[in-house]
This record gives C-alpha cells, structure tokens and sequence, in this order.
C-alpha cells in the first residue's frame, strides 16, 4: 500500500491483498466489534462477574457500539459485557452478524486499499517515490468515499441492525433476512443506506488518518534506510489504529446511533448522543472499548496486507510478462 522497496503494488494486487488483509482481521477480532454493540443494553450494572484474561481478545468492539447506542448501559467493562451475553444468549451470540461483518471487510478492504493505491502511485513525487502529509490525507479521504458507498455503509447497516435486533425482537434470522425485510420495509436506499452521510464521514477521516498515518511513518522509515520487518510494519498499524481511534471517534459514534434498527438522521443521532451523555463524554463513548480493537486490527491489518502482496505480486508479475512478450 505504501511506497516501498521493489515495484509499486498493481491493482490487481492491491485489491486482492486489501480484501485477505480485511478478511483475516475481521475474523480475528469479530468478537471485539459484537461486545462493543452489546454494552450499552446491558440491564444489570452488577450482573457480570469478572472473566479471564483469555478473553482479552474478544472483548471490545461489541461493547463499543453497545455502550453508544442507548442510555441504559450499566458498565462499560468489556469482559463483564461479554460473560452476560453467554450467559443470557448463548455463546453463538457473540458472532451475530460475523457473516456480515467478514464479508463486507473484505469487500471494503479491498476497495479502499486499491483506491487509496491507485491515487498514492498518481500523486507521489516521481524521485522519492513519497507523499506530502497533505497528498496522504487526500488519497485517504477520496478511499474512504469509494469505500463506504460500495461496500460499507450497506453491510454496517445490516451488521448493525442485526445485532441491535438481537437484544429485543429477533426477527431476523440470517443477514439476507434482514436485508430484504429491512427493504420490503424501508425501499432499499432507506434500508441499505440508512446512516451513510455519518458512515461516510467516517470512513473518509478513518481511511484518510490510518493509511495517511501509516504511510507517512513507511516514508519516513524508507528515507532513512529503517528495514521493514514484519515487527515494524505491525508496530506501524498499530500506531495508526491508535491515531485513527481518537481522530474519528464521534463520526463513530454517530454513525452507530444512526444505524440501529429504528434508525436515525445525522441531527437526531447527535441530539440524542448530547442529552444522553453530554458533548464530549457522548461523543467520544466506547473509544477505550474501540481502541482494544484497532490497536491490534491495524497492526494485523497491514501486515497481512503487505505479506500477501510481497508474495503475490512475483506471481502476477512472472504470468503477465509471457502474454506481453507474445504480444511485441
């Protein structure tokens, strides 16, 4: 995805090792994205004991989007969040809506990182082979708009709207279920792209501030002859979650109010985000619970992403050039 020893990624190859890289961190952490979701409904502050520490990695997404839909969350403590669901749910509930979350990662993943590679190779600087901060963030932003209008904003409604529908109705049953009863209801722009100006914003600053981030530390590294080990290329990922967490919090935030199943617009989730919680505590709700996640996805994230492109695009790379041979 960055500027880096070697040829530059082609599309194919960005596409194919964006979309593994999302695959493989949306299944590792999917758990983490279910307790962020399921802690803002819990009913009892002091229903939960505590769990094990083995369950560190599945503890904090879930809980984050449960702690920033609705007032009545008793805690915020992810392991607490997550042995209450077993208990009241069964533990296949912690992977309502993965089906979703997966395929929609790595569709995402993809498109984002074939876009934001396909504008870094037209606007870095033809002798350096680097970005200005400035290009970084713009190359960002413009993956994220690609990204949440072919891919993300219709798979996080559903994914959303799933587990919300899980606390209280469970009327869906499968993610295609809910998605035509979701459009048999509401026509499929209201359905599908319920949410998609506050998804858009985030994707937008999210992209823009982690493969911005991300790249400029791979710039500075390369100018200075630092080798790209994969202990550095995750060291790299997981300072650019961290980064992206606090830089796009409320959009987040937003965007999971206005995704629930009743829905919601952008002035109504952020009138309702203030009343229940205030500005900055509102806003900002769930940020621990989401950086236990991003931390780790992004380092995941990329280095998965630059080892399947190192290895793939030799490959590519010795198949296309036969074909161009016969061709001249």
């Amino acid at each position: 995805m960055v500027s880096g020893e070697g040829s530059d990624k082609t599309p194919l190859v960005s596409l194919i090792a964006g979309g593994t890289a999302g695959g493989v961190e949306a299944t590792i952490t999917y758990r983490k994205w279910f307790l962020k979701f399921e802690c803002a409904h819990f009913q009892s502050r002091n229903a939960c004991p505590n769990l094990e520490t083995n369950w560190s990695n599945a503890a904090f997404e879930f809980a984050k989007t449960r702690v920033q839909l609705h007032d009545d969350s008793p805690t915020r403590n992810p392991f607490r969040v997550i042995k209450a669901v077993i208990d009241k749910e069964g533990a296949r509930s912690l992977y309502k809506g993965c089906e979703t979350l997966v395929a929609g990662t790595i569709l995402k993943d993809g498109i984002r990182f074939i876009s934001f590679d396909s504008i870094k190779n037209a606007f870095k600087d033809p002798e350096t082979g680097t970005l200005s901060p400035l290009r970084n963030l713009l190359a960002g932003i413009s993956a994220g708009v690609v990204a949440s209008t072919f891919a993300v904003t219709p798979t996080e409604r559903i994914k959303t709207a799933l587990i919300d529908d899980a606390r209280h109705d469970r009327r869906f049953k499968s993610p295609w279920h809910a998605t035509t009863t979701l459009v048999k209801e509401h026509g499929v722009l209201r359905a599908l792209y319920r949410g998609y100006v506050t998804t858009t914003l985030k994707q937008a600053s999210s992209t823009a501030v982690r493969l911005g981030t991300y790249n400029i530390l791979k710039d500075f590294e390369r100018l200075r002859n630092i080798p790209q080990t994969t202990a550095t290329t995750f060291a790299n990922g997981a300072v650019a979650g961290t980064v992206v967490v606090f830089a796009t919090q409320p959009f987040d935030t937003l965007k999971t109010r206005a995704q629930s199943v009743k829905g919601a617009g952008v002035m109504e989730a952020f009138k309702s985000i203030v009343d229940d919680y205030g500005v900055f505590k509102g806003l900002w709700r769930g940020s621990t619970m989401r950086l236990g996640r991003t931390v780790l996805a992004g380092g995941i994230l990329f280095t998965t992403y630059e080892w399947v492109a190192a290895l793939i695009q030799p490959m590519l790379e010795k198949k296309l050039m036969p074909a161009v041979g016969k061709v001249d």
